[in-house]
């Protein structure tokens, strides 16, 4: 029998939550460098054609440019995993960009830690979004995650909070359609109730009861 959420029926169009862990639950970033180089990823493969920068760097990773084909709209990196929450464009453009980021990293990760052998437990895993509820639980899922760390979410730095409270502004994280359902993104004395930023702070139920299958088993 496959593996929960691993069977990869994919529509174009659709919204999925893509997760994955290290191997045996081990780290998959060790220092601030990693976490930049999966980031840095991210960027190349995502980022519209025409922002790209020009670079040895960039151009050794970017061997196809993605934005055409997926959205990028919510992530956390975690040390020893990640969530993404993305739309699709394409029939192929979730497999595309797992297999460009994943095969990437996997391969600067094991040769600056001189290791050989798979760096994640498996394939990646994905969970169609049904309903718009799912979407809103789901981001607010993926944001809080550091908490469970002891982390201050609202800060963390390798997490797409920071552009959904207007703290920066990622070219390549579509924030919209998730805040679209909301008046604003910071919480003020004339919004408290209908921010994206109150969302994540106040409501009541846990965010892991509110995705259920949707979070990390």
């Amino acid at each position: 029998m496959p593996a929960k959420n691993s069977v990869k029926v994919y529509v174009k169009g659709g919204y999925y939550h893509l997760y994955n862990r290290g191997v045996e639950k081990r780290k998959i970033f060790l220092d601030s460098d990693d976490y930049s180089t999966f980031l840095y990823l991210l960027k190349m493969y995502l980022s519209p054609k025409e922002s790209k920068r020009s670079d040895l760097k960039a151009n050794y990773y970017n061997r196809k440019n993605l934005s055409s084909e997926i959205e990028l709209l919510a992530y956390c990196l975690m040390p020893n995993h990640f969530h993404f929450l993305v739309r699709q464009r394409s029939r192929d453009g979730i497999t595309n960009l797992m297999r460009c980021v994943n095969t990437s990293y996997a391969i600067y990760f094991n040769r600056k830690y001189d290791r050989v052998g798979p760096l994640f437990q498996g394939k990646f895993k994905a969970v169609y979004v049904e309903s718009d509820s799912y979407l809103l639980h789901l981001s607010r899922y993926i944001h809080l995650n550091p908490s469970h760390l002891n982390l201050d979410y609202s800060t963390y730095s390798y997490s797409s909070y920071p552009d959904y409270s207007a703290q920066r502004h990622t070219l390549w994280v579509n924030v919209y359609p998730v805040l679209n359902y909301f008046k604003t993104a910071a919480r003020s004395d004339l919004n408290a109730h209908f921010s994206y930023q109150a969302f994540v702070q106040d409501y009541k139920e846990s965010a892991e009861d509110m995705v259920g299958e949707l979070a990390l088993d």
